[in-house]
């Protein structure tokens, strides 16, 4: 077992899964070759200079395409593409359903009449109508309603760097932003907001960078007042229970008590109904805060470790300082690589061979295996993106475990995020190109069962829509967990230099070992950092409030406000979230610094002083409960040993049993049914298969190692 393997942190260094690192250096050299076709076969020049609808690209000459009119013309003077109808979108197609042509300027003004036509292309020498009609027959011809654009012509603009001609009223697109023009309806609530962000931006500004000094400042203050925290946060949580378990009942037994002689009798039903619904309600909550309650107590020894690894997840930031930048580092990098996707994605849309369709109008479209390029580009994109993540996951972790497993702290490197990262580059890639693909094999079979379920919307029956959402909540929870279990796999793999799959067998012993510490942490430790999150945008809010309330020069200040609180949710969780990685990487050191040390002369601990007292409190309180023996004998075992979990299990179910009897006691009628009913099912489905797990596991684990 990988329990029996002698771990040697930071000892030996080995490249890791090199053929997934060769597999993923083959996968980015399609995306590569995805992008080089794209290019050349000339899908650049049409996505920046655009083509007219008989497949000549604007602002060059064009070859004559066979049986195609009007292509092959020289566009040199005529850079811009403008199209009849810009209105008519396409969102199925993801196209304007328009004629488009090739013009020299775009009409800078609405142009309400076919003279206002004529008028400008003899003026800017700029003809807005089909090529076969000359601008002097634009008033005269019949043809002139359908090889004319629609009018009025909108004012539009050329977009920058694409050379097409946009409407400059939003209005236009009315039909596919309902929501957005019923709300703005003339436009005059829109050009209050972006007048109030455009007048506000010293402020948002300002705002922006606030929120980034206090994301700065909690993540060192939560260092210092860790132990009062935690405390506050689970008080809170408990009477927050507690409260909201008795509003329910008061309600329940108001309404029940209530006269049914004067509910008329069109509204008695409606009443039962209400008043079975609380019960229902009542009885969970109160099911919910029991278990709240029992967990709390079960795991309030085990919160003292949460609040040492929070106070020594200060001390790291603290030495290592560049931790703090490492989310940036990261969103520029998938910045840059989100960039690269899209523009890719556009070459693709405009590649391929020039094809007539039923209009008689050139459209570009890839034939034969290649049309399947763009599902190998949104897997890459998947991969990529979670390739990018995953390697700063590594980066935190390797530079964590430098930390920790360096006992004197003056030898670490001068920057240890860099060795990290150099360590990554030269050794683990592999390791992280292997994590990020299991993630991706979660991922797109998810994405791709959402998809089918926004397809099928309104059309499918209850239970294929209960399926489809079973099975997407299930891939999600799974992903979650994977997530977890690659984030403690790169950290097995920075300590030991093994490979990913041997690297997520040890971390995940170390973890199912250590079962209940975990969910003290993920429980306790993450809310904790979800309230910090909460209090940096309210405090972030309210300072915006207050500066827009005295800001004059407009009217309404809710977009600059939301656009403020946004950004302030981004940034704390981009800060905190590594917080939180630096928490989890001290576990998993911690629990197996303990495992595989005691101490004593030759096993000495690497732990900072902090968790040392923690592990001399936890000595202390087992002798005096009564196990001296063991603790003379200067057992060693891993922190929460098979029997000890086993016992707190069954501690558990104690109290779990004795409250329920007698919250079922005090019941009567159809409560007591539900509340004894769902007792047995808890205890019978849950509690039971829970202690059984635990006992299997224990009896896997390897035996104690005695010290003398």
């Amino acid at each position: 077992m990988s329990s029996k393997r002698e771990w040697k942190p930071l000892e030996d260094r080995s490249c890791t899964d090199i053929p997934w690192l060769l597999l993923f250096i083959l996968f980015c050299i399609g995306m590569g070759f995805i992008c080089g076709f794209s290019i050349a076969t000339g899908a650049a020049a049409r996505l920046v200079s655009g083509y007219d609808s008989y497949g000549n690209i604007c602002g060059q000459k064009n070859a004559k395409l066979e049986g195609i009119p009007n292509s092959g013309m020289d566009h040199t003077k005529r850079k811009y593409v403008f199209f009849l109808d810009p209105c008519n979108l396409d969102l199925v197609n993801r196209k304007i359903k328009s004629v488009a042509l090739c013009v020299a300027a775009c009409p800078r003004q609405e142009l309400k009449t076919l003279s206002d036509v004529q008028k400008f292309a003899e003026i800017n020498g700029s003809a807005l109508c089909s090529y076969n009609l000359k601008p002097s027959e634009y008033t005269t011809s019949s043809k002139s309603s359908v090889l004319c654009p629609k009018l009025p012509v909108p004012a539009s603009a050329p977009i920058p760097f694409f050379h097409r001609c946009a409407p400059v009223n939003i209005s236009c697109y009315a039909k596919f932003a309902e929501a957005l023009i019923t709300f703005v309806s003339d436009n005059s609530v829109l050009h209050r907001l972006i007048s109030g962000v455009m007048t506000s931006k010293e402020i948002i500004l300002g705002l922006c960078l606030l929120s980034l000094v206090l994301s700065m400042i909690l993540m060192v203050i939560i260092r210092y007042i860790s132990r009062v925290l935690v405390w506050i946060v689970t008080i809170l949580v408990i009477l927050g229970s507690l409260g909201g378990t008795g509003v329910l009942w008061w309600l329940y037994a108001k309404q029940r008590r209530s006269p049914k002689e004067t509910i008329i009798p069109e509204q008695l039903q409606i009443a039962e109904d209400n008043l079975r619904a609380l019960l229902i309600y009542a009885i969970s909550a109160t099911v919910f805060t029991v278990i709240l309650f029992l967990i709390m107590l079960v795991m309030r020894k085990r919160v003292a470790l949460t609040i040492a690894l929070f106070h020594v997840a200060g001390k790291v930031f603290i030495h290592l300082p560049l931790l703090v930048f490492q989310p940036f580092w990261t969103f520029f990098a998938l910045l840059l690589f989100w960039v690269y996707w899209i523009m890719t994605l556009l070459f693709l849309g405009t590649t391929g061979s020039a094809v007539q369709n039923e209009q008689g109008f050139v459209e570009f479209k890839i034939s034969g295996p290649l049309q399947y390029m763009w599902w190998y580009h949104v897997v890459g994109l998947i991969w990529i993106s979670e390739f990018i993540l995953a390697c700063q996951q590594m980066t935190v972790a390797g530079a964590v475990v430098t930390y920790y497993f360096t006992r004197d702290k003056r030898n670490l490197p001068f920057t240890p995020i860099l060795a990290s990262v150099n360590r990554l580059i030269r050794y683990h890639l592999g390791t992280v190109a292997k994590g990020s693909f299991i993630i991706t094999l979660v991922k797109i079979p998810r994405m791709i069962l959402m998809y089918i379920h926004s397809q099928l919307k309104g059309k499918e029956n209850a239970c294929a829509r209960c399926v489809l959402k079973s099975c997407i909540c299930c891939l999600w929870c799974l992903e979650k967990c994977l997530n977890y279990l690659n984030q403690n796999a790169y950290t097995a793999t920075a300590i030991n230099s093994t490979n990913f799959c041997t690297s997520a067998k040890d971390a995940f012993v170390i973890l199912v070992e250590n079962a209940l510490r975990v969910a003290a942490i993920n429980t306790v430790g993450d809310f904790m950092l979800f309230l910090g999150k909460v209090l940096i945008v309210c405090s972030t809010g309210l300072a915006g409030i207050m500066l827009l309330n005295y800001q004059q020069d407009y009217t309404v200040w809710v977009l600059p406000l939301i656009i403020v609180c946004l950004f302030a949710f981004l940034v704390a969780h981009c800060f905190l979230s590594i917080y939180e990685m630096v928490v989890d990487v001290l576990f998993l050191c911690f629990a197996i610094d303990t495992k595989y040390n005691d101490g004593s002369p030759g096993r000495e601990f690497y732990m900072d002083k902090v968790l040392m007292e923690f592990v001399e409190n936890s000595r202390k309180a087992m002798k005096e409960a009564g196990k001296g023996g063991a603790a003379d004998a200067r057992e060693l075992k891993p922190m929460v040993g098979g029997d000890e979990e086993v016992a707190a299990l069954q501690e558990f179910h104690f109290h779990f049993l004795s409250l329920s009897v007698f919250t079922d006691c005090t019941s009567s009628g159809e409560a007591f049914v539900i509340c004894i009913t769902q007792d047995v099912l808890l205890f019978l489905f849950v509690c039971l298969p829970i202690t059984w797990m635990a006992e299997f596991l224990s009896q896997l684990r390897p035996p104690s190692v005695k010290v003398s």
